[in-house]
């Protein structure tokens, strides 16, 4: 039996970043660029990017010249981000479920499904809490999750990848409530394989409106995909919620 949450052990783990964080960083640059045109911020406003990893895209909001903070409860995450800071761009080890500034920010920041990996509904209100309080009235918070219903119907439920001589066996399924990815790891540099087991909450528009207006968040637009397409719960791959705190 696991002692502490699964993602403390599996977002410090070097094969995470190797799995995940080679994937296509001009689509995610794309994404974050079309994303600033359309809400059109003003100059160097304060923005939260929560759940920040090793600061990708906080990188690149800092870029354009935005004061930006990183929050991620992963020390080594934020170790490598850290090597980043400038004036403009700080971060911290911090865990999204606990408060973070008070109505300090104009806009937040939740990128490619960074939600729904907490045990109980109480954990994902604090944390939905934290952003909103983070917030100022008027300022916007963007969530990108994946959209449920398309996610079961394009479940791949085995596949193995091979990365730099290390072999990834991955394994998905899902119930009522959730979705889980099974993924051991084998590498010759280890003396048996690892496994580790993801556990995602299955959120639906529906879900995430009441979560939203229980801390005092309106959801203002929603987008299906990358390139701001309409939202269609069977055929749109993501689910993109702009919401104001009024």
């Amino acid at each position: 039996m696991q002692s502490h949450p699964w993602f403390k052990d599996w977002f410090n783990s070097p094969y995470y970043h190797q799995l995940y964080f080679n994937r296509d960083e001009q689509e995610a640059a794309r994404f974050i660029d079309a994303l600033i045109d359309h809400l059109k911020p003003t100059a160097r406003a304060y923005m939260l990017d929560v759940a920040c990893g090793k600061g990708r895209h906080s990188i690149h909001l800092a870029e354009k010249g935005f004061e930006v903070i990183g929050i991620d409860l992963s020390e080594d995450s934020i170790k490598e981000a850290l090597q980043h800071e400038a004036g403009n761009l700080h971060f911290y080890l911090h865990d999204m479920r606990l408060p973070f500034r008070i109505n300090y920010f104009d806009y937040a920041f939740n990128f490619f499904t960074s939600f729904g990996y907490f045990a109980t509904q109480r954990e994902h209100d604090n944390a939905i809490r934290t952003i909103a309080q983070a917030i100022k009235k008027e300022g916007r918070f963007v969530l990108d999750y994946l959209n449920v219903h398309y996610a079961e119907d394009h479940l791949v439920h085995q596949f193995d990848k091979e990365i730099d001589g290390v072999n990834y066996f991955i394994t998905k399924w899902f119930d009522e409530t959730h979705f889980y990815k099974k993924i051991t790891v084998e590498d010759e540099a280890l003396p048996e394989p690892l496994v580790y087991q993801e556990k995602v909450a299955k959120f639906s528009l529906g879900d995430f409106t009441d979560m939203f207006a229980y801390q005092g968040l309106q959801i203002q637009e929603v987008y299906g995909d990358y390139n701001f397409g309409k939202y269609d719960v069977k055929k749109s791959p993501r689910l993109i919620m702009i919401a104001k705190k009024v």
